[in-house]
C-alpha cells in the first residue's frame, strides 16, 4: 500500500496514518527531493489512526504545525499528498465542518475536520494546511461514492498521540470497563418492553451502560447495567462518542466525576480510571 506523511522533526520523525503502515515494521519513504529512505515504524495507534515513522536523516525540512482549536468553517484548507500515486499533489478547498463524529468512519475516538479539498486514496496521512501553510490536520478518510467529503484528524489530537508513540511506542489510555450505547426513545422502548432486562429506563437521552466488566474501574466504583450517564465532569453528555472522546483527553489514574440516572434517581459516581488492559477494548 501507499500513503502520505509529513516531517515533524529535522532528524526524521514523520506523522502518517496507522492504516498506512498497518502490519509493517519498516516502510519505504520517498522525499520530495527524490531521496528514498528506509523508515522504521515507532508506533501506531489504530484507535485514532495515527502513526509515527522514523527515517535516518538529518537537517530535514519540517512542516510547521498550527493548531486545530480555533478553526472555523469556511476557512481555506489545503491538502498535500500522493493521490493514486500522483506524488506531491496539492488540492484546495475550505473547512466544511468541525467536530464530525468518527463513528461512521470506524474511528469513534476522533472528532474530525471535514473538508471539500479533494482527497483520494493515497492522500491518507498527508497534511491538511491552513492558508499560512501550517498543518491543522492529518488527511484520513473519504466517503466512498460522494464528492467533496473528506476528513482529517485535528493536529492537536494527532500531535498528542504522536508524542506518546515517540516516547513509549504505544498509547496508554485510560478505561472505565463499560460497554455503552447512545440512548434514544426507540432504545428506551426496546429495553422497557424486554421482560428480563432487569431494569427500566425513564430517560430518552443520555449514555446507557449495557455491560460492566468484572473488576474494572467502573465495577469498583459501583456503576451498574442500566445506569444512564447524563453528565461527565459537570458537562452534559448525550452520546457514547462524547464519553469516548473525553477519555482520550485524560490521564490514566485520573478521577472522573459522573452523574447517572438509576431507576429514575440521580446519583453521583466517582471512577478512578486504570490503564487499558489491551488496545482492542473500549
Amino acid at each position: 500500500g501507499t500513503g502520505s506523511g509529513f516531517i515533524i522533526s529535522r532528524d526524521g520523525r514523520i506523522i502518517t496514518n496507522a492504516h498506512v503502515v498497518a502490519d509493517a515494521d519498516t516502510v519505504n519513504v520517498t522525499l520530495k527531493d527524490g531521496r528514498n529512505l528506509k523508515g522504521r515504524v515507532l508506533g501506531s495507534d489504530p484507535l485514532t489512526d495515527v502513526a509515527v515513522v522514523q527515517v535516518e536523516a538529518s537537517d530535514l525540512p519540517v512542516a510547521p504545525l498550527g493548531n486545530s482549536r480555533n478553526l472555523n468553517p469556511g476557512e481555506w484548507a489545503i491538502a498535500i499528498g500522493n493521490p493514486l500515486g500522483l506524488n506531491n499533489t496539492v488540492t484546495a478547498g475550505i473547512i466544511s465542518a468541525l467536530g464530525r463524529s468518527g463513528s461512521e468512519l470506524g474511528i469513534p475516538r476522533v472528532d474530525f475536520i471535514q473538508t471539500d479539498a479533494a482527497i483520494n486514496p493515497g492522500n491518507s496521512g498527508g497534511p491538511l494546511l491552513n492558508q499560512d501553510g501550517q498543518v491543522i490536520g492529518v488527511n484520513t478518510a473519504i466517503v466512498q461514492g460522494a464528492q467533496g467529503l473528506g476528513f482529517a484528524i485535528p493536529i492537536d489530537t494527532a500531535q498528542r498521540i504522536a508524542n506518546q508513540l515517540i516516547a513509549n511506542g504505544r498509547v496508554e489510555r485510560p478505561y472505565l470497563g463499560v460497554e455503552m450505547r447512545t440512548l434514544n426513545a426507540d432504545l428506551r422502548k426496546q429495553i422497557n418492553e424486554t421482560p428480563d432486562a432487569g431494569f427500566r429506563v425513564s430517560l430518552d437521552q443520555g449514555v446507557i451502560v449495557v455491560r460492566v466488566l468484572p473488576n474494572s474501574p467502573a465495577a469498583q466504583a459501583g456503576l451498574q447495567v442500566g445506569d444512564v450517564i447524563t453528565q461527565l465532569e459537570g458537562q452534559a453528555v448525550s452520546t457514547a462518542e462524547q464519553v469516548q472522546q473525553k477519555m482520550e483527553t485524560i490521564r490514566v489514574g485520573s478521577e472522573l466525576q459522573l452523574q447517572v440516572n438509576r431507576n429514575g434517581q440521580t446519583r453521583s459516581v466517582t471512577v478512578r480510571t486504570a490503564a487499558f488492559p489491551n488496545q482492542s477494548s473500549s
